[in-house]
């Protein structure tokens, strides 16, 4: 079984909580640039290639520099996120805006911006052409329906609620290029968190024989193919990573096979992912509160789901260390717990572990996507400060935690005591 390691010592931990108080993400520069470069080089081989980094996994402007600075450009799916971009300087084909059920004002943002726009639905055509305008590139998300199978996160590609189906996407290239528009981008996105390198490179073989299909029958050249994203990571010590150089040789292959001797080379391929890029790299530090020993044993923590809520949403399993007790035996069993008012409020059920005791410091590992992007101010939690552990291993804040007057600050009045019914 793998070790699942941690980039900092419990000796400097304690030295970060004396000056940030559990709990709180740290996210790994040194991982995350490392992992980005390596993700880079496996696609060098086409032209133009390019990692749109899914913000929705860790929206964080610092995080977003980076990643910048690594040559990614960034997806979004919201007006927020397109002015996150547009604030770390991005703009153009450096933005992709992949989002549904989408108002003219977020279209109107991305066009100002000069970002690729993806579109959802066939009814968006006529919908951004009269609220927005058409850009002259375009992107269409496709949903193969029964051509392909999703995974247990994303369901079934005929159920979900997202891309164009098989027949309105060659009727959609028709209609646009009737309008006018110059370039065509094809985007899709059927799985997450999938850990079977073939599923990707099979992915590429549905959307590079469809462009090849809209070719034939409308004459439309396709400029980029996004293969969305997915690619999931080892949330388990045994399970293995994405083969990356593997899903790369398979692209090539099918690229070569369909693209390149069908004459419709070269063809820009682009990814939009979030959690393989960072999530290995983030951390949520907290610190056991109470031992609590009833019908079960429960360590209940100083963070809760509204910190990181991906188990209880999912029944995600995400790794626990306990700095300082690495190799003491995992034989006490605990549902490890936090302090909402909810009893899904667990970051593990039945997880044999170390001897737990107040005051521990523990570690979940992997939440450097959809952890505290997805939190929230149920019971009045207030969200934690996000670090950054520097390559120099310096460490800095890169979002202080939330207070209570921020959680007062949206109101209308100054206080309760003003409040009259």
């Amino acid at each position: 079984m793998a070790e699942k390691k941690l980039p900092f010592t419990k000796e400097q931990l304690e030295a970060i909580i004396e000056k940030h108080p559990t709990p709180f993400h740290i996210y790994d520069e040194k991982g995350i640039r490392e992992n980005a470069r390596r993700f880079i080089k496996a696609f060098s081989w086409n032209e133009g290639f390019k990692e749109y980094y899914a913000i929705k996994a860790a929206p964080n402007p610092y995080l977003m520099k980076i990643l910048r600075d690594e040559g990614f450009g960034i997806d979004c799916s919201s007006v927020a996120e397109l002015e996150l971009a547009k604030r770390v300087g991005m703009s153009g084909d450096e933005i992709m805006l992949t989002s549904n059920d989408t108002p003219d004002y977020e279209f109107r943002k991305a066009k100002e911006l000069g970002a690729i726009i993806n579109l959802d639905d066939i009814s968006h055509i006529d919908y951004v052409e009269k609220h927005v305008g058409l850009p002259e590139t375009i992107c269409m998300r496709y949903n193969p329906g029964d051509l392909k199978q999703g995974n247990l996160i994303i369901g079934h590609p005929e159920e979900a609620k997202y891309g164009f189906t098989h027949k309105q996407m060659i009727e959609g290239y028709q209609i646009l290029k009737s309008k006018g528009v110059k370039r065509f981008g094809i985007h899709t996105m059927v799985a997450s968190n999938e850990l079977d390198s073939l599923y990707f490179v099979e992915t590429a073989e549905l959307l590079f024989k469809l462009i090849l299909e809209v070719y034939q029958k409308t004459g439309v050249r396709i400029d980029f193919a996004n293969l969305g994203g997915g690619v999931g990571i080892p949330y388990k010590p045994e399970e293995e990573p994405v083969d990356l150089e593997k899903v790369s040789a398979g692209v090539n292959s099918m690229y070569e096979e369909i693209i390149v001797k069908n004459g419709l080379a070269p063809i820009k391929l682009f990814f939009e992912l979030g959690r393989a890029i960072t999530g290995p790299f983030g951390y949520l530090v907290t610190k056991v509160r109470h031992i609590k020993s009833t019908y079960k044993n429960f360590a209940g923590l100083d963070a809760c789901m509204a910190n990181l809520m991906r188990p209880a949403l999912y029944g995600a399993y995400h790794h626990i260390s306990v700095p300082g007790k690495e190799n003491e035996e995992t034989r006490y069993t605990y549902d490890v717990t936090g302090s909402l008012c909810e009893n899904n409020d667990k970051f593990a059920i039945d997880r044999q572990l170390p001897k737990l005791e107040a005051n521990d410091i523990v570690v979940i590992h992997d939440t450097g996507a959809h952890g505290h992007s997805m939190g929230f101010n149920y019971n009045g939690k207030l969200r934690s400060a996000e670090l950054l552990l520097r390559e120099n291993n310096e460490v800095v804040e890169i979002r202080r935690a939330e207070t209570i007057e921020d959680y007062f600050a949206t109101l209308d009045f100054p206080g309760v005591k003003d409040f009259e019914v």
